[in-house]
């Protein structure tokens, strides 16, 4: 049987929704949304435990039968509030769903708000909700309120930014979209920059073209229009231009090109009978003590490698002031900038959130998607970098007019 939710409430309410908390609030559309769906499982089980539908004790098979409902107050993080727990005559039901003496619905939170609010088609909630639950509400009403995200969306890519990060990375994914009934790529471009207190924070997510210099200097533009100053050092990957358009925005900042896409780089240059033995031969270079022992690393290796790889060399060569730029700091600002790791694990987490999706139905579709993952994936992101005051006192030294230290 399916149970189904208030929809000309839910409806009336979507016409006046204007603000994120009409949509999550203590009164909101999710958490209507959230109390008619707990509310319709608990009925679902009380239907399994009696065998036969409320209202209906024609089909009823056994002695036992309903006995009206008891009042709990339940705490949630969209608000309080009540919900009415079937009863039996015998006493024997005790559903799942709420357990007995259980306050609080995080976890089952966690369930159900994820089928509003992560992403998922309008088929696929309406098929989840059917499946697991019984609960039945129209594609349209459901369409409405994932598209109800799209405000928190926009408040936080328009959010301010404080005015220095010591350190940022930026990378882009790529996905397909469908765009004027063609399916296109489309990249996400993303900047993850730490703040001086050592807090790793996703600064923002641009949806575009194909990753170019030129949509990374509009992005760069934007962090700078919502307060950023000052990027003291960036960490980016040898895209043709990047450089130019660093130094466009910010051009006191220090580029480090990451060191792994330039291995990766290399890697395509290399016989692969040869590529284990220059690997290890590079690792001289990039994991050299200092600078003068990199470079004299990095010139023995062309003497024996030179003249089979020339196009390896000239490359390494072009691009050393900003491949070798980590060198200047001491091992913990070191370990964190020379490459785009801390980016790169994002990136896979969203993946992760994204693989089941072959192609995305708009550029708004997939912006709302990583902007959910985003949010759940940061939620673990409330402490600083380990051993952060050392990075933060050798960059004050480094930068004495950009880094005051808090004593």
């Amino acid at each position: 049987m399916k149970h189904n939710i208030d929809l000309e409430k839910l409806q009336a309410k979507l016409q006046t929704a204007k603000t994120a908390d009409d949509l999550i609030g203590r009164d909101g559309i999710l958490t209507d949304m959230f109390k008619g769906t707990l509310q319709a499982m608990l009925e679902g089980e009380a239907e399994n435990h009696l065998d036969y539908p409320k209202g209906n004790r024609m089909l009823k098979t056994g002695s036992n039968k309903r006995n009206g409902s008891s009042k709990r107050s339940l705490r949630s993080s969209l608000g309080d509030m009540e919900i009415a727990v079937p009863r039996d005559r015998e006493g024997s039901f005790e559903p799942l769903t709420l357990k007995k003496h259980q306050k609080s619905t995080s976890e089952l939170e966690d369930k159900i708000i994820s089928m509003y609010a992560k992403g998922m088609s309008v088929g696929d909630i309406n098929e989840h909700l059917g499946d697991l639950y019984g609960i039945e509400a129209s594609d349209t009403l459901i369409s409405q309120i994932t598209d109800k995200v799209w405000p928190m969306v926009e408040e936080w890519s328009q959010r301010v930014l404080e005015e220095v990060y010591p350190i940022v990375f930026i990378d882009a994914i790529h996905y397909k979209v469908r765009e004027e009934g063609r399916i296109i790529s489309k990249a996400a471009y993303i900047a993850i920059g730490y703040s001086t207190e050592g807090y790793k924070e996703v600064m923002g997510i641009w949806i575009g073209e194909n990753e170019s210099a030129k949509f990374w200097l509009t992005v760069l533009n934007q962090l700078q229009e919502r307060g950023v100053k000052d990027i003291l050092i960036l960490s980016c990957d040898n895209l043709t231009g990047i450089s130019e358009a660093i130094k466009a925005v910010f051009p006191d900042c220090i580029i480090q090109k990451c060191i792994v896409h330039q291995i990766r780089n290399t890697l395509k240059y290399l016989a692969s009978k040869d590529q284990k033995a220059f690997i290890a031969d590079l690792k001289t270079v990039y994991k050299a003590g200092s600078l003068e022992s990199a470079e004299e690393n990095l010139l023995k290796m062309e003497d024996q490698w030179g003249k089979a790889y020339p196009l390896v060399f000239k490359s390494w060569h072009s691009n050393w002031s900003e491949l070798s730029a980590f060198f200047q700091f001491g091992p913990e600002i070191r370990k964190l900038i020379y490459t785009t790791n801390p980016i790169e694990s994002f990136n896979r987490q969203l993946r992760k959130v994204t693989k089941s999706k072959s192609v995305f139905p708009s550029s708004k579709s997939l912006n709302k998607m990583l902007y959910l993952a985003t949010g759940d994936i940061t939620k673990k992101w409330n402490k600083p970098r380990q051993n952060w005051h050392r990075a933060i006192a050798e960059l004050s030294i480094h930068f004495p007019n950009k880094i005051e230290l808090k004593i």
